[in-house]
């Protein structure tokens, strides 16, 4: 039953009302919500609800006609939001939870960990303990494999979730988990529910195999019965006559559970389908369902995999896969939820001093903290000491010069477009060569002294490109704001500290806060989650074989003129065609001292450089300048 209870009782009266119902064998609940309190009452007592309707401080009593009480959302009619360490599942959030499906040892979930977290996921998973159907297939690492999950989870601060199989073992999981899933087989193990839920912790309830979703939800109330409301409920799949995929994924249930209860549910694409091309539609099925949350399994070589490597996303897919559902997030009235950026520790230091020694070092434009550093550290080692440079031309100077080995420069952004000075650059300097790319994701953070709020915030300091890309959050939450261009996103950052400036914040990439000791006060602020700069990694001709060793070479850029007549650029993009070389980038440029007069830039996948070293003579014989700017490994 549910007890209304007047706005003015006292607290001696709510007391009274509570012992007679625990004294007559209730589990009370007590819910608050935006305009009553209530207390649900749940139990196989029979009390007549006028005994409880006559109290002192008692508004009404309505009965739940559910047999699933404290899950009912007759109970509480406002979501729960399920805490899971520091992350929110539940309301107009969408979590991801990611990881391999089972732990095999510390390398491969270390690796994984820190794939999917990049990636944006927000709670790791991994197997210990695996049900599995045959007696003779791997059962999981036991409490070693809890062990690696928990180092993972503290690793890359996220926090983990593995399946209990066995009450047993509930004592020895608590002390290594964030939250508990209870398997689809053991949907229905009420002594496991049980002994789950005494613990209060977060649990993941996945649906049976053939389970209705009235037997679903009379499964989570086993658990909130035993003592935990933290439940969190996951369609993964049942089993049906259709044999083309694992299971039968049923997305009408979201919605449908949604109006039943108020716990979050969330997907499981992974083990729905079972395999791996199937798993990023369902994904975003599942999202556009109205899902809390999805649950992929991601293993970087799958084909190795100890269980289910056949369903298991390459962390390039589900990397794309988060992308999608970010996209997909504002179109459903929700945010992907996030957590803060790790930030590489050399952040603070390893600054290149004037030692001569430049084999260790890597210039980048911009101030400490800049998006060029995090590119940077994207590649090389935190071993490697960084030259910050004032200008593009600085970074070239240090790498033509001797003072830097290698350069790290932007060339292209999904939003921005092109950054033509690097180019021209590139086409200057004759002894630099493009030796790699990187791609980094542009996440864009409100940046403050410590002890600013956002009411105390009148000006906004930014590249002028950081401003634009936030403007949808500066209209919303900031619209009085005086915006203010600077040279430098990261520049912003150390200027507000140097100031010491409490009336004003600067917008930037989170290594900047965390190198000049400065507040987050916002996170993931920009317009277009899908806002990457691609970075081409520079060295002198010598150094160029040092670095391409890495892997497999893919990729060219090439520059070249034609002659002022029709057709001449046509002649030389057919040769690449006529070779099968795929073009995947074409830009103009002035030609200086030569007015209305072009030089053309291209970039052209590679199979091997071979393909580019034999065409060269017959490019050069269509061309009035042709020059090789590098050849490299695309970013994936």
């Amino acid at each position: 039953m549910i007890i209304i209870l007047k706005q003015g009782i006292t607290p001696e009266e709510k007391n009274n009302v509570r012992s007679v119902l625990k004294e007559n064998g209730f589990i009370v609940k007590e819910i608050k919500g935006e305009q009553d309190t209530v207390l649900g009452a749940v139990g196989t007592s029979r009390i007549d609800p006028r005994m409880i309707e006559i109290m002192p401080g008692v508004s009404s009593v309505v009965p739940i006609s559910k047999p699933y009480k404290l899950a009912s959302r007759e109970l509480k009619k406002d979501d729960t939001i399920v805490s899971v360490g520091k992350v929110k599942i539940g309301g107009n959030r969408i979590a991801v939870i990611a990881g391999p499906c089972a732990v095999e040892s510390c390398d491969q979930i270390l690796r994984i960990a820190e794939k999917v977290r990049e990636a944006g996921a927000v709670i790791l998973r991994g197997g210990a303990y695996k049900p599995r159907t045959s007696p003779y297939s791997f059962q999981g690492l036991g409490e070693e494999g809890l062990k690696l999950l928990r180092k993972a989870g503290d690793e890359f601060e996220m926090p983990v979730t593995t399946e209990v199989v066995s009450p047993r073992d509930v004592e020895v999981m608590k002390g290594y988990i964030d939250m508990f899933q209870i398997g689809a087989r053991n949907m229905q193990n009420f002594e496991l529910l049980k002994e789950v839920g005494k613990t209060g912790m977060p649990v993941l309830l996945k649906r049976g195999l053939s389970a209705t979703i009235e037997e679903w939800l009379m499964a989570a109330e086993y658990l909130m019965a035993s003592g935990t409301d933290q439940v969190v409920l996951c369609e993964r799949g049942i089993r049906t006559y259709e044999k083309a995929t694992r299971n039968t994924l049923d997305c009408s249930a979201i919605p449908v559970v949604q109006k039943l209860t108020h716990l979050p549910v969330i997907g499981d694409p992974s083990h729905a389908t079972g395999i791996r091309d199937m798993v990023s539609p369902m994904a975003l099925a599942l999202v556009a369902g109205g899902a809390s949350g999805i649950m992929v399994e991601v293993h970087d070589h799958p084909e190795l995999a100890l269980s289910d490597g056949p369903q298991s996303l390459y962390p390039e897919q589900f990397e794309r896969l988060m992308r999608d559902i970010e996209a997909l997030a504002p179109v459903v009235g929700k945010a992907v939820e996030k957590m803060p950026r790790l930030v590489p520790a050399t952040i603070k230091d390893k600054t290149a001093e004037n030692d001569g020694d430049a084999s260790h070092t890597i210039a980048f434009q911009g101030e400490r903290g800049a998006f060029s550093e995090l590119a940077v550290r994207r590649v090389f080692s935190e071993d490697e000491k960084v030259l910050p440079c004032k200008e593009f031309k600085d970074v070239f100077d240090a790498v033509a010069s001797g003072k830097a080995i290698y350069g790290v420069v932007p060339i292209e952004n999904t939003l921005g477009g092109t950054v033509f000075d690097n180019y021209d650059l590139l086409k200057m300097e004759e002894n630099i060569t493009v030796v790699g790319e990187v791609q980094v994701r542009i996440i864009h953070n409100l940046i403050v002294n410590p002890g600013v709020s956002l009411s105390d915030i009148k000006k906004v300091y930014s590249h002028p490109q950081g401003l634009a890309q936030c403007r949808e959050f500066l209209d919303r939450e900031l619209p009085d704001a005086e915006r203010i261009p600077f040279f430098d996103t990261a520049g912003a950052v150390s200027y507000l500290k140097e100031i010491g400036a409490k009336d004003a914040a600067a917008i930037a990439g989170s290594p900047a806060a965390v190198y000049n000791g400065m507040e987050i006060l916002k996170q993931g602020i920009e317009t277009n989650v899908r806002n990457y700069t691609r970075f081409f990694v520079i060295s002198r001709e010598e150094n160029a074989l040092m670095f391409k060793s890495r892997a497999h070479i893919n990729r060219a850029a090439v520059t070249f003129s034609v002659q002022d007549r029709p057709g001449s650029l046509f002649q030389v993009l057919d040769i690449l065609q006529k070779h099968g070389l795929n073009m995947k980038k074409l830009e103009s440029r002035p030609i200086l001292g030569k007015p209305w007069e072009y030089s053309f830039f291209v970039e052209t996948e590679l199979s091997d450089e071979k393909d580019l070293e034999n065409i060269i003579p017959m490019l050069k014989e269509n061309t009035t300048s042709f020059r090789v700017l590098g050849t490299y490994t695309a970013a994936h």
